[in-house]
């Protein structure tokens, strides 16, 4: 099978992801500061759960790039990820409505710990399916972003119960993180078309 149909597929999913988060963004019933204050936790989850989504689909994109034909472990290992990717919105709905909660705060990261460990068995799914020569496999390296971000998810879902505002610093520090792009996947393809 040809990538382009999981491509158009996977953008299409993440689309109606991002479509399902913009809709719990609800007006405010007053008209004054006051009002759009106290959506500010709302507004706040959003945020950080778009870019998340944002990161995702940026790095799978690329990801993607590294695939010359897709077969069935890869179709299911992709769904796998569109999966945990589907239950942001929920979890950020819940953690916006609770003003950032303990429980909500845990399982949000639970949502982004899975996410990851899914991107991650999607990458060694290609890396399979394409052989030991293949570009995802020389661009990987050692993955230290890759390593340490399942690493933060779980001490923030533990730190949840402790103090949820440090979760979700930490939350924050693996956007940041993974929000300057990895440029590694595009040097590799630039050189062997170049």
């Amino acid at each position: 099978m040809e990538k382009e149909r999981l491509t158009a597929f996977s953008d299409g999913v993440i689309a109606i992801i991002i479509t399902i988060m913009v809709l719990e963004l609800k007006a405010p019933a007053g008209a004054d500061w006051a009002a759009l204050a106290g959506l500010l936790p709302v507004f706040l989850s959003y945020v950080l759960s778009f870019v998340y989504v944002a990161i995702y689909w940026n790095n799978h994109h690329h990801l993607l790039h590294t695939v010359k034909r897709v077969n069935g472990v890869i179709l299911w290992a992709n769904t796998h990820l569109l999966f945990w990717l589907s239950l942001i919105p929920f979890a950020t709905a819940w953690l916006g409505e609770t003003h950032f909660t303990a429980l909500p705060t845990a399982l949000y990261g639970l949502a982004l710990l899975m996410a990851s460990l899914a991107y991650f068995l999607l990458e060694r799914t290609i890396v399979r399916a394409q052989g030991r020569e293949s570009i995802l496999r020389r661009v990987l390296g050692a993955d230290i972003k890759g390593k340490i971000s399942p690493v933060l998810y779980a001490l923030g879902i533990g730190l949840a119960f402790v103090h949820p505002w440090i979760s979700d610093g930490l939350y924050v520090v693996v956007a940041v993180m993974w929000f300057i792009p990895d440029r590694r996947i595009e040097r590799q393809i630039d050189r062997i078309e170049g």
